[in-house]
This record gives C-alpha cells, sequence and structure tokens, in this order.
C-alpha cells in the first residue's frame, strides 16, 4: 500500500517510519528543502528514542522516500495525511493555514480518487474547511474526482512514540463512507495482530476525541497539582493523598504526580484551542480555562520556593538539572524552567543548567544569559541551590555526599518529588517538594 505523508515533524516523522516497518511505501513530504536533504542522508531532525535506527532501516530498504513535492508521489498514493503544524493563534486558536494549504494542494494535483487523512491536531469543524478548500482547486482545474477527506488524529507521547504507533491503546479513525473506512481498515491491519482496538466514527467526533484526550490528562495534572498546593498549607502530604484516591478504580493513579506543571507542544496548546472553540460557540469551558491557569501558575513554584527560601536571589548561583519539559526529548516548548530561568535571571540570580539532550534547543530560547555545564555535578559546584525541573533517569540518584561538598548552599528543590526527604537530610541538605 502506497501513503504519502506531508509533514516531517514529530507526528509526520514517527508515523512515515512506523507505517513503513509494517510494510507501507511511504513517501514524507516537506516544503523545507533543508530538513528534506538531511533526511536523506540518514540526518534526523528532532530526538526521540529509536526514530534514528527505525528511518534508516526502512530507508535503506526502500520503503521509506522524502521528497519535497506532492507531485512527485501523489498518482500512486491511495491516501495522503497531513501532518503539518497548527500553532496556537494569539487568542489561543489553532493556526490552520498550513493544513489548508495541504488540501488546496492536494486538490489542484489529484488525478483519481483518494483520501486525505487530517493527522495533525485540528478542531472540530476542519474537516469541511479542508474539503471547501479542495473542491474549490478541482472546480478551478475544470475536473470532478472523486475523494474522500477523514480525521485520524495521533496519540504519540514524546519520549515513547514509536511503542505508542507500534502497540496503541486504540487508534480512532473519523470517516464519513464505508469505502474509505475499507482503506483504513487494509492500512492498519497489520497492527491488528496486537489485538488494538480501531475505533471508527464520525469526522466531528474523532477531532474531538483528540482535544478531550489531552484536555482530560491536562485537567488531573493541574487538579493534583493544586491539592499538593493545599496539601502543604494544611501539613498533608501529596504523595499520600494520591495514593489515597489512586486506589480507586474509577480514579487510578496515572497523571496524578505533584509536580512543577506540564509543558510541550500538545497540552497547553490543546487546552487554550479547546477554550477558544468553546467561546466560538458562545459557550464557556470554565474547568478548562481553570486548568491553564493553574498549570501557569504552577510553572513558577520552584522559584518560588527558591525565592522564599533564600531571600534575595542576587548574586546567586542556581543550578537546574532538566531544561526539557519530560524526559526523553529535547523539546522546551512550554517547558516549565523557561519561566523558572527567566524569573532568576531577573532577579539576578546566576544560572547553570543540565540537561542530558536539550542543551541545543536552550540555545536557542537563552543564548548565553546562562552557563551550560557538562554534567549535573559541574552545574551544582558552588550553587545555592539545585533545582530539579525534568525528571531524567540520570538524575535519580545523586551522590548527596558529592553534592553537599560541592554546593555553596544546600537548598534542594524537587520539582518533580522523586527524591527521599530523609536521605538528603543525612547529608545536611534541605529539601523542598511539592505538596509535601
Amino acid at each position: 500500500m502506497k501513503i504519502a505523508i506531508v509533514g516531517t515533524g514529530y507526528v509526520g516523522l514517527v508515523s512515515g517510519a512506523c507505517f513503513a516497518e509494517v510494510g507501507a511505501d511511504v513517501t514524507c513530504v516537506d516544503v523545507d528543502k533543508t530538513k528534506i536533504d538531511r533526511l536523506r542522508r540518514g540526518e534526523i531532525p528532532i530526538y526521540e528514542p529509536g526514530l534514528d535506527a527505525l528511518v534508516t532501516r526502512n530507508a535503506t530498504e526502500g520503503r521509506l522516500h522524502f521528497t519535497t513535492s506532492l507531485a512527485d508521489c501523489i498518482d500512486d498514493v491511495e491516501l495522503v495525511f497531513c501532518a503539518v503544524g497548527t500553532p496556537p493563534g494569539e487568542d489561543g486558536s489553532a493556526d490552520l493555514s498550513y493544513v489548508e494549504a495541504v488540501a488546496r494542494n492536494f486538490g489542484q494535483l489529484i488525478n483519481r480518487y483518494c483520501i486525505f487523512v487530517t493527522k495533525s491536531t485540528v478542531p472540530v469543524g476542519t474537516s469541511r474547511i479542508v474539503r471547501t478548500a479542495i473542491e474549490e482547486e478541482l472546480r478551478k482545474r475544470g475536473v470532478e474526482i472523486d475523494f474522500e477527506v477523514a480525521s485520524n488524529p495521533e496519540f504519540l507521547k514524546e519520549g515513547a512514540a514509536i511503542k505508542d504507533f507500534m502497540s496503541p491503546d486504540r487508534v480512532v479513525i473519523g470517516i464519513e463512507s464505508r469505502r474509505a473506512q475499507s482503506v483504513m481498515e487494509r492500512l492498519y491491519r497489520p497492527f491488528l495482530l496486537n489485538n488494538f482496538r480501531v475505533i471508527f466514527m464520525d469526522i466531528p467526533s474523532a477531532e474531538m476525541t483528540k482535544y478531550a484526550a489531552n484536555a482530560m490528562l491536562a485537567t488531573r495534572i493541574s487538579f493534583m497539582n493544586d491539592i499538593a498546593n493545599l496539601c502543604e498549607l494544611v501539613g498533608a502530604d501529596a504523595g499520600m493523598v494520591r495514593k489515597g484516591i489512586g486506589t480507586d478504580a474509577r480514579i487510578g493513579t496515572k497523571f496524578l504526580y505533584p509536580g512543577c506543571g506540564y509543558g510541550g507542544s500538545c497540552f497547553p496548546k490543546d487546552v487554550r484551542a479547546l477554550a477558544t472553540t468553546g467561546r466560538a460557540h458562545g459557550y464557556r469551558m470554565a474547568i478548562i480555562e481553570a486548568v491553564e491557569e493553574v498549570n501557569e501558575r504552577q510553572k513558577e513554584i520552584v522559584y518560588r520556593k527558591l525565592r522564599s527560601a533564600l531571600g534575595d536571589l542576587r548574586g546567586k548561583k542556581i543550578a537546574i538539572w532538566g531544561l526539557a519539559f519530560k524526559p526523553e526529548t529535547d523539546d522546551m516548548r512550554c517547558a516549565p524552567s523557561v519561566p523558572v530561568i527567566n524569573r532568576l535571571l531577573a532577579d539576578g540570580a546566576t544560572v547553570s543548567v543540565y540537561d542530558p539532550v536539550a542543551a541545543d534547543e536552550a540555545r536557542k530560547v537563552f543564548g548565553d544569559t546562562v552557563t551550560y555545564a557538562c554534567d549535573m555535578y559541574d552545574a551544582a559546584v558552588d550553587a545555592d541551590a539545585v533545582a530539579l525541573m525534568t525528571e531524567w533517569k540520570q538524575f535519580r540518584m545523586p551522590s548527596w555526599r558529592v553534592l553537599a561538598k560541592s554546593m555553596n548552599g544546600n537548598l534542594i528543590v524537587d520539582g518533580r518529588n522523586i527524591y527521599e526527604p530523609a536521605e538528603l537530610r543525612e547529608e545536611g541538605l534541605r529539601y523542598m517538594g511539592i505538596g509535601r
């Protein structure tokens, strides 16, 4: 089966490599010639564990191709996936200009039945915009060509995207006809060997499912952070509370870990877009708006703890462990580390940072305003405090004795609650967590 995927960002490249891995003939399309040239040389523009080997293997074996023009493959493919970005506008709404541009290009090029599948995260109603754009281009050409639109939202977690794609909890597909369903069933048949669920539904429901899923997960995070902040005030332990409510089968423990807020390219953007969609239809998503408000406030909790413990931060050295918004990625988009570091710098502190993979991305954000350490211990030398922002595995078991000797101060702010306070106190270190 031959398919095209337009957009070689996180979603497009992972999807293309995984479809190729199960035998599909995939052409990845991107207007960025530099990116396509790099991919042809085997250079992966994003960090995702295992992706480089997957891309290299399938390109070498002739199942994965890269081009800058959809015209190069349009006559051979049955499906064109749209996986371009939908960045948030100033009002929080999703910018659909890239999606519409791909739809128009599709309409300008197709010569036989083909399905346009939206894999980008798009608000409800996007399928109508896509269909209208394609129909307009066909009218300009003076031709009548049968086509369909479908929605196939992605549910990939950065750092575990390949596993998520190859063994997903579910695959959601919005279609309008039995013919389109049959084509999508053939594409996903290799994955059915893993006995996961393919859920077919109408397109608006598929579009809404993506936003609703991310909004629910974001809601659990903000809810637990709000509970954790109250726990500190009343003397309760948020970790114990999490266990107490998580054992209820109706609640469960996932996404109930207190911390310094969520970030990344999905949750912040999708929560805002869902709230904007509600307002556009005259309905206020009060819970969703509160989720974002709590998260924005939570992102600065590490800064507030440092300020309350150290007082005036001028001349103080603060070491930051972890910059990416989560482990196993170099993604700095909406990362909680960014507002914390910016506030520290504004207060006159000196900031030393270390992240296993995100240093290059961090340089695009902070430039030379911070010091980039070669490892976690180097970052902490002469530091008045160390703040953990990202729970990379290599941060889980530090030598507290080494830190106690190399630091100027003794404060450890655990923004992800991964340390045992008693262990630090035995070495003369002061511990501050979230909701503890």
